[in-house]
């Protein structure tokens, strides 16, 4: 890696007049990041967009592409607009160039390919695939235990089945969808399942010490007890305590039903586990064993129509080329495993084909076809006719999606992680860590805050703050309400998403009484309403689409904490700086540099959750955020809240231009600068007011900088909040 700073200076348009003062920019560059990431950055601050840029080096006249070298390029650069006819010509030559390439390679690999099975010839077992078969078939006994029913009904008792449905159902919620199809609920409480079992389930390195629990050392293999092999632990691990010196035994289980108690180990279990809890659930599910040394899940996706890939020690899905792009592993053999036969998957995991088959010398791929297609049959046998043709109709469907998946070109903008499970030490030993640390992508899709509930929570509770100001109410009467709200409010948080009902005490209707209308603005907000039952208690309950409640009840309660904590360090409300307080932007689209999935997506910091984060995997030194107003609307902004993230101070920003536009982003107004901002502690929230005011349709955040750029590359920031009147 070369850090760099380039001077770019914005020249006219292409076959334009050259009149004109030419704006210059400074740019700090890292050049392992490639040209696209350059662009990106040209295109933050000039907003020339990426494939109407030509860069060109003042110096020599030189234009700067892929094969340019970046870090001998002079310092001085000029980015001239290419016009729209002479884009499109441009991009359809590249188009061609790109093809001619990929036409090229696609021949290589066939021929390469071709090789492979020729040599393959010479070098596979002639043994009928008779070792091919028993690395397989013995799976056949495990997959088979997710059918019991008794086993599936002990499996849904363990989970938290109504939370995992309000949190797929607000997974759909935050983006746009409140009246889900069936397919699309189903799908979104998978990953749900996924992201809980993830959690839930504990990696093992090292047992710890059954006697202390301290940490211990590997001292070999035991003799499996009765009560093990009962169970399936044909394997014992022994460990030794580095403290105490007593024998910790670690059964390697594979009955599945005995991993719901233990809940405990490698990927095997992992994969066997969670595959059984697919099962559980109703979902067509597979284990898939890579020969490699490593175990997944597929299920099959109504939503998708196809099968889909699920990985639960990493907690990534729909990601099949982790493991050779990201894991760099060289892969061999793929096999799904379930109920109703075997399958070879290998190449829906990789794009080298050609290079796999030359690992693959087991037995000769005719073989493999052969002993696959013979356990499939002795499975099936037994099926009636119409769940056969069910079957064989997805199995041919399945064939001709593999037979082009290998050939596929690898989605470059798509940065998938090194594995994330197991120990660093472990990891290196088996040569996983790969290039990234996280799933993230470069090439970020325009996003739809769905956030008006937050700002109208933040005028309900203003509202009330600007009513206990106005009749300077005791700080302790404010607290007092406060707290009772916040109870209230958590109440109905634990209860069922689908029927959540909360009964006030005496206490709290005496403290409501005098401020019943503001209490229920904050109930309309949160989709609650007040209702007196016959005993004369008041309750309060859901009124419309529960998910509506699901999605504000952690907003009001966060920004009830916030309001509590600045009471109780006596920040009071002052002019310019209250929080919350009303005339907040919402339903606007965000556009980011980049983000981090599946969490850090940039919708994230409008949510009004303090919990989550827009994440900028590459932005410490440079990113941005552009927020358009929704409809068409016009705003003059008048201040801003930042909010920092829930840990890693480090990526905290620092220094940063905000910039207004009239025309959708043609061209900006700067109308806010920061420099040397420190956010002094986690959650911290700033108040700034802007600078310039003017009329705008879009905003643009510039971050230059975050507090440690040097041995950090991260960016975030748990939330951003615009206030201003709409004209």
């Amino acid at each position: 890696m070369v850090a760099r700073r380039f001077v770019v200076r914005q020249g006219p348009a292409a076959g334009g007049s050259g009149e004109g003062e030419a704006e210059e920019h400074e740019v700090e560059y890292d050049t392992d990041h490639g040209i696209d990431i350059l662009r990106f950055q040209i295109f933050s601050l000039t907003s020339v967009p990426p494939d109407l840029q030509k860069i060109v080096v003042e110096a020599d006249g030189s234009v700067v592409d892929d094969g340019t070298d970046l870090e001998s390029l002079s310092e001085r650069l000029r980015v001239v607009v290419i016009s729209e006819g002479e884009g499109e010509d441009a991009a359809a030559a590249e188009a061609a160039r790109a093809q001619e390439k990929s036409d090229e390679e696609l021949a290589r690999m066939l021929q390469a390919e071709e090789e492979a099975l020729l040599l393959q010839q010479y070098s596979v077992r002639n043994d009928g695939g008779e070792v091919f078969r028993q690395r397989v078939e013995p799976y056949m006994n495990q997959v088979l235990m997710y059918e019991d029913p008794a086993r599936q009904e002990a499996a849904r008792k363990t989970v938290p089945i109504h939370e995992l449905e309000e949190k797929a159902l607000v997974s759909l919620a935050k983006e746009g969808n409140f009246h889900p199809s069936k397919a699309e609920e189903n799908h979104a409480f998978l990953l749900q399942l996924l992201f809980w079992f993830k959690q839930s389930f504990r990696w093992v390195n090292a047992a710890p010490c059954d006697s202390c629990g301290r940490e211990t050392s590997n001292v070999g293999m035991g003799n499996p007890l009765p009560s093990e092999i009962e169970f399936g632990a044909s394997r014992v691990e022994l460990y030794r305590c580095n403290h105490c010196s007593s024998i910790t035994r670690f059964p390697r289980y594979n009955d599945p039903h005995k991993l719901l108690q233990t809940r405990r180990g490698r990927c095997g279990e992992w994969a066997n586990c969670f595959t059984f809890y697919c099962r559980a659930f109703g979902y067509e599910a597979r284990l898939a064993l890579d020969f490699a040394d490593h175990v997944w899940t597929e299920c099959f996706s109504n939503l998708y129509g196809r099968w889909m890939h699920l990985d639960p020690c990493e907690g990534v899905y729909d990601y099949p080329l982790l493991y050779e792009k990201g894991w760099n592993k060289k892969l061999d053999y793929v096999i799904a495993i379930s109920k109703d036969g075997v399958h070879d998957v290998t190449k829906r995991y990789t794009r080298k084909w050609h290079e796999v088959l030359s690992r693959r010398t087991i037995t000769s791929e005719e073989t493999i076809s052969a002993v696959l297609s013979s356990i499939t049959r002795k499975y099936r046998t037994g099926l009636s006719t119409g769940a056969l043709s069910v079957i064989e109709s997805r199995d041919k469907e399945e064939s001709e999606e593999l037979s082009k998946a290998a050939y596929l070109e690898v989605e470059t903008t798509l940065s998938l992680p090194g594995r994330l499970s197991g120990s660093v030490e472990w990891r290196k030993a088996r040569s996983e860590l790969g290039q990234a640390d996280s799933l993230s992508c470069s090439s970020c899709p325009v996003r739809k805050c769905v956030d008006a509930h937050v700002s109208n929570i933040y005028e309900a509770l203003s509202a009330l703050l600007s009513h206990f100001c106005d009749r300077k109410v005791p700080k302790e009467r404010i607290i007092e309400v406060f707290h009772a709200l916040k109870m209230m409010m958590l109440n109905l948080k634990d209860a069922n998403f689908k029927s959540r009902r909360a009964t006030l005490d005496k206490k709290t209707q005496q403290l409501f009484e005098d401020i019943c209308s503001f209490i229920e603005r904050l109930f309309a907000a949160v989709s609650l309403k007040a209702e007196l039952g016959t005993d004369g208690h008041q309750s309060v309950t859901v009124v419309g689409n529960p998910i509506n409640s699901s999605l504000a009840l952690p907003v009001v309660l966060d920004a009830v904490d916030e309001i509590l904590s600045n009471y109780k360090n006596n920040i009071f409300c002052t002019e310019g700086n209250q929080f919350p307080r009303g005339n907040r932007l919402c339903s606007g689209s965000v556009l980011a540099s980049r983000e981090q999935l599946p969490i850090g997506i940039a919708t994230a910091a409008f949510d009004g959750i303090h919990s989550s984060k827009w994440e900028e995997p590459d932005g410490a030194k440079g990113c941005w955020l552009i927020y358009k107003m929704p409809d068409g609307q016009t705003c003059e902004l008048d201040s801003y809240d930042l909010m920092s993230a829930n840990d890693a101070p480090e990526r905290d920003p620092m220094h940063w231009v905000l910039e207004g536009s009239a025309d959708g982003g043609s061209t900006w107004n700067t109308i806010d600068t920061r420099s040397s901002e420190i956010f002094e502690t986690r959650f911290f929230r700033k108040t700034f007011t802007v600078d310039k005011r003017c009329k705008a349709n879009t905003f643009r955040f510039r971050f230059l900088c975050v507090r440690e750029s040097h041995s950090n590359p991260r960016f975030q920031i748990g939330s951003i909040d615009l206030y201003g009147r709409t004209v």
